[in-house]
């Protein structure tokens, strides 16, 4: 193919352009030209094959990767189906081209397709196509401004011929393509590093003979220069690796003059290189490949030890750079799985894991990088894939040991461990249980920050990091049991015998039955590392609580199927083996003694609990076992509490062993009055009440769970107690109490965790600061105290008294004093009086926070009660307190607690209560309590001035009602409604539908018909419309007694508003099943005809359209009267219409209703009915087609003046316009024309007078006494320069004329493009 064919077809698929025309979008001028222009310079047809084959090609470029990969198999695809020689000739040359293409996405997928071409079709010699990538990219024949582009497609080129795979395999080919990778080094401000990186890929698959026999020469050059850039140094340590039997030491040691590459002399050298590549590589996030492969070298050499020391810890650590100590942090983590036991230890204590730890605790701001997730995924990759135990133990226990100041780095939730092996794992707890017990500092790699160093006198204390040590590592052996993984149920066992021996009792002798007395403290622990490791354990009770089952067993599987949680394989629970084991220990005086010594009522206390529990195992098999393990659960979890808060525990202990005894004694139940004593139950809910209020998610949890196991036995006074809490408008006093109490362990938890808090200083200070700015804000609002005034005054007296009526400055110096006393104790006092009111403010908030706090959790013993005990005839009483909670809670403070408390509590009561598929059954008592309930909740519905509130009550009345119907009462049935004959079959199914059950539907109509009419009469209502569509659709059985009532409002509404509102619901009741089969059929078209006249009635009052509401209301008339319409026709009834279609041809006529598209549309769809057709719009486009089907006009030519611009024409068009408009035979000729297009819409009026207006301008210039003319043949003669003929004007007259009866036709086709393309000046219109 000749050249200029070349570049013609790269103009039209080649990979400069950034786009192309789609197949048919090319002028068919430039498609013809294209087409010849191929058909000269491609005498072979390859271009003429069509579009498919040339679109390949622009995919192959495209910036998706799918689209490339598809366009490359499509490729392959043609070229292996055709067999066409041509083709991959054309096609190599394409894909050559394409290699420096401009575009960054282009360049690899071209590179893809030849490497995917050459693959397939191995006849192609790989020399062949280097050449012509040579040829086509020459870096020495191309111009300054596309060297980048040819570098990148020699680059790209030799990357196709190598992933191709034919490389290796032809050694010339092979020679040139890295002689050609070396020539392109040079362009390293293009192409940085590529060359050097596909050298080191390449060498990394060529065979050892053939480097020795045909690289080796050539790169001798770079090999010897190793040291003098990272590339170099790079490749020389792949040779090293790949090649050992070409790069002997011997060899070594003739190029470099030592045998081995890491020694004392190339440390340095080894240093810089090491650092080059390092910030060459900071972009990328990774570990440089240098540093990996000089790591294996270091290795394999035998001077690993040299390496890290001099080279990384003495070399590369003292940079402080953020890319170099990234590099070492990523050569530490790169290194863990190919170092020995020795190695890793040495390299865990070394100097990079120092500064690791240290950039650990200083990047905790967001914004910092934070390198310790990659160093997470180092150790985890290295444990997963580690077999050895001792490595793994190394490794744990070498992060475990970097500490800031006594304080391990890495995080005690430190998931890795779910990799270690059963033997590494109990290895680790056992030395994490040692180094609680013998804290040893020295073995830990201690540092601290430079805040930490300036502050030494405070933190920089052994016992300081004694206590941090201890702290973390009972958190770490908590966590160990929360973490994913295969543990065994006696690691769990001894993990938490452990935590709960520490955290309640001391050794006094060792004894061998109790493997904790073994091993003693070497420092004592104090009375806060107790109680740190009391609250971490009941952390781990918490996780006990919700544990799996642990175990191969059967019996451990099958209680997994079960879901059951917090038991061990043969089914006894965790908590019980825990109180066992402190009965055990209790028991033992003489060698453990605990740390909080019970007194002789608690030791009583927890005999009586143990037995408690011991009777009721036995009771186990037996009923009730719901209760038993309720009670057994909550007994074990008090007895546990005992040696947290002995004197609080006791007392709540007492009243459960005596209501325990209660509940399971055989005496017969006392019916319970006001004045009776409490029953076992109201006991057991005041107990649950009193430990919601500690801040434990344990206790709130095992309390959820006894409520729900004891909901069956819930009387109407416990359930009483819960409401009283919930209770807005009831004194809080003692709920007050129990939450000071919760306050005040709030604050020790958070002063044991502020302990070791790193900026605890600094939120202490923030916190202060903000109590001052708080403190000056309310002292700038603080009102002026009168009492304060007037002892201020008598001070200033006082002093001025002294000195009489004289001036100040002659007062002395002791009077001067004495006033300076009096005025300072007197604002010292205030200040005091002021600090105390802000206290108490305070306490005051804060004891309203933490109720609140109370008052959701006791939410979830109703959500409980609920959803276990629906059918319960008590869930009545639930009702009004949650609404009155519902109703407090809109109308106060908007802060998020608030805002909680109500979403939860209005999610219980829409989705638990109103919701509930099941309810009480049971009602016979009830059914007068409930039918004035459901009067009530009416009532206070249509009360309310807010919509939200008032749905609330709405919605539980619809509740009550669904409970009435659906309960069969046993009184005297109501007489069945009374049904048409047609539907004597279905007889069984009407009778199912209106069953009324309990319900009194003709009580139960009057309050809602009540509340309809008021909805639809009073102007401000809360009742809302989508309240009665709930009520229609759900209990159709009201649709009868009240549609009346929905069509009277059509007209007697309050307001246009409500008009439509009754229309809406009229609309959305008439359609439903039930009501039809409710009526007979007079009584149907009875209520159909006066539905009618209703809205007849109503459209007859519509005279304005300005307000929206009018518009509105009209619109809801239209689509009621459709549909009553519609069912006239259907049902063929006999109801009278002519009332009807008079309103809506007056509605019509009315001004403003023709300009709403709704209501225009909505009216002729009633018309239709009424068998009236809207009327068709006849556009005047329509008309200028016909009449530019006689003369067709010309396609205009772009470039060139149009006929009517030029100015013979223009004067031209002149006089036939005015011989149009002043020849009278012709305006009567056009008038029956006019006449004949019969009605017109609005638009085509309009239209026609916008034409007769431009006519009779142009008539108006000819009627004046032919001036125009004559000015028009002065213009000619003064402008002629080109004509030749003077009376050439004159001929123009007889032109007009002869050219009379066209002029209609013509007008109308220059009107219908001026239409079309311009605006038209509008003309003075000529007086007929």
């Amino acid at each position: 193919m000749a050249p200029a064919a070349r570049r013609g077809e790269a103009g039209a698929g080649g990979p400069g352009r950034k786009g192309r025309p789609g197949p048919g979008r090319a002028a068919p001028r430039a498609a013809g030209l294209a087409a010849d222009m191929a058909a000269e310079r491609d005498p072979r047809g390859v271009l003429r094959q069509g579009r498919a084959f040339l679109d390949l090609f622009w995919d192959i470029a495209r910036p998706e990767q799918e689209t490339r990969l598809a366009a490359t198999q499509g490729l392959l695809r043609h070229l292996r189906g055709g067999g066409k020689e041509d083709e991959l000739q054309y096609a190599l040359r394409r894909l050559v081209e394409g290699l420096a293409a401009t575009r960054e996405a282009a360049r690899p997928g071209f590179s893809l397709a030849l490497a995917q071409v050459l693959q397939a079709f191995e006849e192609i010699p790989v020399c062949s196509v280097l050449e012509q990538i040579k040829e086509k990219h020459n870096l020495q024949k191309v111009k300054k401004k596309l060297v980048r582009n040819a570098a990148f497609g020699n680059f790209f080129g030799v990357m196709a011929l190598f992933q191709s795979g034919r490389l290796i395999k032809d050694q010339k080919a092979l020679l040139e393509s890295i002689q050609l990778l070396q020539q392109l080094a040079q362009y390293h401000a293009y192409l940085k590093d590529l060359p050097a990186k596909t050298l080191v890929d390449i060498l990394s698959e060529v065979p050892e003979a053939v480097f020795e026999e045909v690289l080796f020469g050539i790169l001798q050059a770079d090999i010897t220069s190793a040291f003098k850039s990272p590339e170099n140094l790079h490749l020389l340590l792949v040779g090293i690796q790949k090649f050992p039997g070409v790069l002997k030491p011997k060899k070594l040691k003739k190029l470099f003059g030592s045998p081995t590459i890491v020694n004392e002399e190339n440390i340095p050298r080894l240093v810089e290189l090491l650092q080059s590549a390092a910030k060459s590589e900071k972009k990328d996030k990774k570990l440089p490949s240098i540093g990996y492969d000089l790591l294996h070298v270091s290795l394999k050499e035998g001077a690993f030890e040299l390496f890290w020391k001099e080279a990384v810890e003495n070399g590369l650590v003292k940079e402080k750079s953020g890319p170099v100590s990234y590099m070492c942090y990523r050569l530490l983590g790169s290194a863990l799985p190919l170092l020995s036991l020795d190695q890793l230890r040495m390299v865990l204590k070394g100097r990079v894991m120092q500064q690791y730890g240290e950039h650990v605790v200083t990047t905790q701001l967001p914004d910092r990088f934070k390198f310790a997730p990659e160093m997470e995924t180092y150790v985890d990759e290295f444990l997963n894939g580690c077999d050895d135990p001792e490595k793994q133990l190394a490794v744990m226990i070498g992060f475990s040991t970097l500490t800031n100041q006594g304080y391990p780095v890495v995080p005690s939730i430190w998931r890795v461990v779910r990799h270690l092996q059963p033997v590494a794992l109990q290895k680790y707890i056992s030395w994490l249980k040692d180094m609680f017990l013998r804290p040893d500092l020295d073995c830990c790699l201690d540092f601290s920050t430079n805040r930490q160093k300036q502050n030494q006198e405070n933190v920089n204390t052994t016992q300081h990091k004694m206590a941090r040590l201890r702290k973390w590592i009972i958190h770490r052996l908590v966590s160990i049991i929360e973490s994913p993984g295969k543990k065994e149920e006696s690691l769990v066992m001894d993990i938490s015998r452990f935590c709960f021996f520490h955290a309640f009792f001391e050794t006094k002798k060792k004894i061998s039955q109790i493997p904790e007395t073994n091993a003693l403290p070497s420092e004592p622990l104090d009375e806060q590392a107790h109680s740190l490791a009391a609250n971490y354990f009941f952390g781990l009770l918490q996780t006990l609580n919700t544990l799996t089952v642990l175990g191969d067993s059967a019996k451990a599987a099958a209680l997994r199927e079960k879901h059951i949680h917090g038991v061990t394989a043969d089914g006894k629970l965790w908590i019980f083996l825990l109180v066992e084991y402190a009965s055990e220990l209790l028991s033992n005086e003489k060698h453990v003694r605990a740390v909080r010594p019970f007194t002789e009522g608690q030791k009583d206390a927890w005999e009586r609990t143990l037995q408690s529990v011991k009777n009721l195992q036995k009771k186990e098999n037996k009923s009730h076992s719901a209760k038993i393990f309720a009670f057994q659960q909550l007994l074990l979890l008090m007895a546990i509490h005992l040696f947290k808060n002995p004197e609080e525990t006791t007392e709540l202990l007492s009243d459960l062993l005596d209501c325990t005894e209660r509940a399971f004694s055989k005496e017969p139940k006392k019916t319970n009055t006001e004045n009776s004593e409490p029953g076992w139950v109201e006991v057991i809910v005041e107990i649950l009440l009193s430990l919601l209020a500690q801040p434990s998610l344990l206790i709130r949890r095992i309390s959820k769970s006894v409520f729900g196991r004891i909901c069956p036995n819930l009387t109407k006074r416990g359930l009483q107690l819960i409401l009283d809490v919930l209770d807005p408008y009831q004194d809080q006093d003692e709920e007050s109490a129990v939450v000071v109490m919760e306050e005040s362990e709030k604050k020790t938890k958070s002063s044991l965790k502020g302990m070791d808090d790193e900026g605890s200083g600094d939120s202490s200070d923030e916190d202060s600061s903000e109590e001052e700015n708080d403190s000056g804000d309310e002292d700038n609002n603080e009102e002026v105290d009168e009492n304060f005034r007037s002892q201020l005054m008598n001070v200033l007296q006082a002093g001025n008294a002294l000195g009489g009526d004289e001036s100040d400055e002659e007062m002395d110096d002791e009077a001067m004093m004495a006033l300076d006393k009096n005025i300072s104790a007197l604002f010292a006092e205030q200040q005091k009086r002021i600090q105390a009111k802000k206290d108490e403010k305070n306490r005051m908030r804060k004891e309203k926070i933490l109720r609140r706090d109370f008052k959701i959790k006791v939410l979830d013993l109703i959500e409980v009660f609920l959803s276990k005990q629906p059918e319960n005839p008590l869930v009545f009483d639930i009702i009004e307190p949650l609404l009155q909670v519902i109703e407090q809670c809109m109308s106060s403070d908007s802060d998020k607690q608030e805002v909680d408390f109500l979403q939860k509590t209005a999610h219980i009561f829409t989705n638990s209560l109103c919701r509930a598929k099941q309810y009480c059954r049971q009602i016979d008592a009830l059914q007068e309590d409930l039918h004035a309930f459901v009067e009530r909740l009416v009532k206070k519905a249509c009360k309310h001035t807010d919509s939200s509130v008032a749905l609330y009550y709405f919605s539980a009345s619809l509740y009550l009602l669904k409970v009435l119907k659906g309960n069969v009462s046993d009184k005297t049935p109501t007489p069945p409604v009374p049904l048409p004959k047609k539907q004597g079959s279905n007889i069984p199914q009407t009778s199912q539908l209106f069953s009324t059950g309990s319900l009194d539907v003709e009580r139960v109509t009057v309050i809602y018909q009540q509340a309809l009419t008021q909805f639809l009469s009073k102007r401000n209502s809360a009742l809302t419309a989508s309240m009665f569509l709930d009520l229609f659709s759900r209990f159709p059985i009201m649709c009868k007694p009240l549609v009346d009532t929905l069509v009277k409002s059509i007209t007697a509404g309050a307001r246009q508003h409500q008009q439509a509102l009754a229309c809406l619901l009229l609309q959305k009741v008439l359609p439903l099943r039930e009501l039809k089969l409710s009526v007979t059929e007079e009584e149907w078209e009875a209520l159909i005809s006066e539905s009618i006249r209703q809205v007849t009635k109503s459209l007859e009052g519509a005279d304005q359209f300005r307000v929206k509401a009018a518009k509105e209301k009209v619109a809801k008339n239209l689509e009621l009267l459709n549909f009553l319409l519609k069912t006239v026709t259907q049902q063929k009834l006999r109801v009278e219409l002519a009332a009807t279609e008079r309103a809506l041809l007056a509605l019509h006529q009315q001004e403003g209703f023709g300009t709403s598209a709704r209501l225009d549309s909505l009216y002729w769809n009633v018309m239709r009915w009424l068998n009236y057709t809207k009327p068709k719009k006849e556009k005047v486009a329509a008309a200028n087609k016909a009449a530019q089907g006689a003369e067709p006009l010309k396609r205009k030519r772009k470039g060139f003046l149009p006929e009517s611009k030029k100015r013979k024409n223009r004067k031209k068009r002149l006089q036939e316009n005015g011989v149009r408009a002043g020849a009278g035979e012709e305006g009567a000729a056009a008038a029956p024309e006019e006449e004949s297009e019969g009605t017109d819409t609005l638009e085509e009026k309009n239209g026609r007078k916008h034409k007769k207006q431009k006519l009779a301008g142009s008539g108006e210039e000819a009627v004046n006494g032919g001036d125009a003319v004559a000015d028009e043949k002065k213009r000619k003669k003064r402008n002629r320069k080109r004509k030749g003929d003077v009376g050439k004007g004159a001929e123009q007259v007889p032109a007009a004329k002869k050219a009379k009866g066209n002029v209609n036709q013509e007008t109308l086709q220059k009107q219908g493009k001026a239409k079309k393309k311009r605006k038209v000046k509008k003309a003075p219109v000529l007086q007929e």
